[in-house]
């Protein structure tokens, strides 16, 4: 964008909330737009140019904007979080005002967007100064949640007029802020809303795939791992080729998805997409039954495991080593009747300290989720297993 008068870029703001030209307005009000970073926009008291050139309800709007721009300008988030949150407060009441007409949806969708960027960026500036880390952006949530209750009681326009349409866009927004600030059970009424929506399956494509990946990750958090597959499966086939970082980011949760079910990633698609080294070797551990090789990996990807927020996932996959060492250890004895002992011995042998009693349990639990057909003959210390099937395989338990 070349340089341009504060004077002239009014008068395309003006003409296009005449021309009902959302797109257009949305483009200059956007704090990533590229007027943003030109100082003469950066204006603490806009008012009275603003007036010459705006009539209400526009000219609230855009004075908040600039003011916003001049405390960013400044360095100071706090401030310009408390512009934007107003800016947002008030196009929702501007938006309630508008009956039967949603071609100012694309303006939301802009100035919440920036309203959770800010709020980011304020957060970090107030850290050690506060009790409640997460407050602003907290705060931030409540004015997003004004234009979602907007968006959602507009039952009486037309199909093609309605502002429900607007729901998702809106959602996905909540969702960033609420796994941002560990707030995941507020997610539930949301999920409920677009799930009940009339529009669900026609919302943009892009919104879609959002939705899918945060519903996706609570569902794994909920330790629901086939409604988790589901959804991020979805989130991952119908994110744009383009956009490997998305891709990259699906696939982090999705593979220990896959692998908690009993499917195995290719090393070809892991190499793809750049996540070959933090899970093939685990593949491998996992599918060996290595369970010390499986520890030394969660030792060494810790940070990854933990930043990507799946290291309690990961760790669950144990159970699966587990599984597949015991079932070495009965082809190699060829009975279906396997001493405990053994068992345990196998488990010293990969770094495992754990007694007779331990190594009991881990069979019990392994029983009970039915990755081992069988029963523990607690008297003679035995693991009976069924003479069909005793280890059947992980994707007929999903």
């Amino acid at each position: 964008m070349t340089f341009m008068t504060v004077a002239h870029y009014l008068q395309i703001l003006d003409k296009s909330w005449r021309n009902l030209d959302g797109n257009k307005v949305a483009l200059f009000i956007s704090l990533r737009h590229e007027h943003a970073k030109f100082p003469n926009y950066q204006v603490e008291q806009p008012d009275r140019i603003v007036n010459k050139f705006l009539t209400s309800p526009l000219d609230d709007l855009v004075c908040l904007h600039l003011r916003c721009l001049f405390y960013i300008g400044k360095n100071n988030f706090i401030e310009a979080y408390k512009n934007q949150s107003t800016l947002v407060q008030t196009f929702a009441k501007i938006l309630q005002s508008q009956k039967e007409e949603n071609w100012s949806l694309p303006i939301m969708f802009v100035i919440c967007s920036d309203l959770r960027l800010i709020a980011q960026q304020a957060e970090k500036q107030r850290v050690g100064n506060t009790e409640n880390p997460g407050e602003i952006l907290e705060k931030a949530a409540e004015c997003l949640m004004g234009c979602f209750r907007v968006c959602a009681a507009d039952n009486r326009s037309s199909d093609e007029d309605t502002k429900r349409i607007g729901m998702l866009g809106l959602v996905n927004q909540l969702f960033k802020v609420y796994f941002r600030i560990n707030k995941l059970h507020l997610c539930k009424p949301l999920i409920r809303a677009i799930e009940s929506s009339q529009f669900k399956d026609i919302f943009p494509l892009g919104q879609q795939v959002t939705y899918k990946y945060f519903v996706g990750r609570k569902s794994m958090y909920d330790s629901n791992y086939k409604a988790a597959e589901e959804y991020l499966s979805y989130a991952f086939e119908n994110c744009h080729k383009a956009s490997r970082k998305n891709k990259r980011l699906i696939l982090t949760y999705l593979v220990p998805v896959k692998m908690l079910l009993g499917y195995i990633p290719s090393r070809q698609v892991l190499e793809k997409y750049d996540i070959v080294v933090e899970f093939w070797d685990l593949v491998q551990a996992v599918c060996q039954g290595n369970l010390k090789l499986f520890d030394d990996l969660m030792e060494k990807h810790e940070a990854f495991f933990i930043s990507s927020g799946i290291y309690l996932i990961v760790d669950k996959l144990k159970i699966i080593a587990y599984r597949n060492l015991f079932r070495k250890v009965y082809l190699i004895l060829n009975t279906h009747q396997i001493p405990v002992d053994s068992l345990q011995q196998a488990l010293e042998c990969l770094g495992q300290d754990a007694d007779l009693d331990e190594t009991e349990c881990i069979v019990a639990n392994l029983i009970y989720e039915g990755k081992i057909k069988g029963y523990i003959s607690h008297q003679h210390r035995k693991v009976v297993v069924s003479k069909q099937n005793p280890f059947p395989p992980l994707t007929s338990l999903s």
